[in-house]
């Protein structure tokens, strides 16, 4: 799946050969092919190699490391360089959880993130952007008559991959980006939870925009399932902090092996937090995380509730 791959080339149905054993082949990754790679109608190759993945943006079931599910690791995609977080800003409203779950996935697996916001026309995004505010994280604001412009030249010529709640219009967006995709669309319930639509990742060559030259490579966007969660029990402790370079610094002054949590009096975040120099909701997403990662709390119940944005 190279990014610069042209708008004729074919598309080939190939099958992973017997000697890669038990390797598996992921949507992203880069192949060896062998037969017939015409992409003529019953033609068949063989995937004889893969190669060396750049990237591999993976996710756990479940955040409960002491448990079968949980230890659970799923590779999203391979060869990605953006993480495409789309988040609606109203039915369902925001989500930082799993945004923040989403960005400590992205840096762990050395991923750009882009914040993609929809539903614009329905509520601002002051508030989002202000729990994000010391991060620069970029993002681009989406609404039902949005040309698209602002975020297709932030596609153009790489490899995105895209993941969502169900029901925050991703697979809408998908079909505007790329017509012939024919992603499935549901609709949200009055309880503002989605339907699941989209049942596979599939990569989607986007097509070429003529604004950045007939010779510019197109780029790509995977379309993942809508998710509910995005553990993270496959991340270290150490990368989990990673996922919040707002607070890295704060740690400078911890003890050595500070855990970060709530008990231990000697940890520099709650100073650093008090001084002003991040925010509290911030730490306490942080320290969820943690706990939830070590099967002792549950993120889905956060401690401090930010009016108009759910946190998880």
């Amino acid at each position: 799946m190279p990014p610069d791959a042209g708008p004729d080339a074919p598309l080939v149905t190939a099958m992973r050969a017997r000697e890669l054993g038990r390797k598996s082949v992921v949507v992203g990754d880069r192949v060896g092919l062998v037969g017939d790679t015409s992409g003529a109608a019953g033609a068949l190759a063989r995937i004889v190699r893969i190669a060396e993945r750049t990237s591999v943006l993976r996710r756990t079931a479940d955040d409960d490391e002491t448990t079968a599910e949980g230890r659970l690791e799923r590779v999203v995609v391979a060869n990605a360089d953006q993480l495409v977080i789309v988040s609606a800003l109203a039915d369902p409203p925001p989500r930082t959880g799993f945004i923040d779950r989403c960005l400590v996935a992205a840096y762990d697996a050395g991923i750009e993130p882009l914040l993609c916001l929809t539903k614009a026309d329905l509520a601002g995004p002051e508030a989002v952007l202000d729990y994000y505010a010391e991060l620069e994280l970029p993002y681009v604001l989406i609404r039902p008559d949005s040309d698209l412009d602002a975020l297709r030249d932030l596609l153009a010529g790489r490899i995105s991959v895209m993941v969502g709640h169900s029901g925050v219009g991703k697979s809408t967006l998908v079909n505007r980006l790329v017509p012939d995709a024919a992603r499935a669309v549901g609709t949200v319930s009055a309880i503002g939870r989605g339907r699941h639509t989209s049942t596979s990742a599939v990569a989607l060559r986007l097509p070429r925009d003529p604004a950045h030259g007939e010779d510019a490579p197109a780029g790509w966007i995977v379309d993942t399932p809508g998710v509910r969660s995005f553990g993270l029990a496959h991340v270290s402790a150490d990368s989990l902090l990673h996922g919040f370079p707002d607070l890295v610094e704060g740690t400078v002054d911890c003890p050595a092996n500070c855990p970060h949590t709530p008990d231990e009096t000697a940890c520099g975040l709650d100073a650093w937090v008090t001084a002003g120099k991040a925010d509290a909701r911030r730490l306490a997403s942080y320290r969820r995380l943690l706990a939830s990662r070590s099967g002792e709390g549950d993120a889905r119940e956060p401690d401090q509730r930010n009016p108009g944005v759910r946190e998880e």
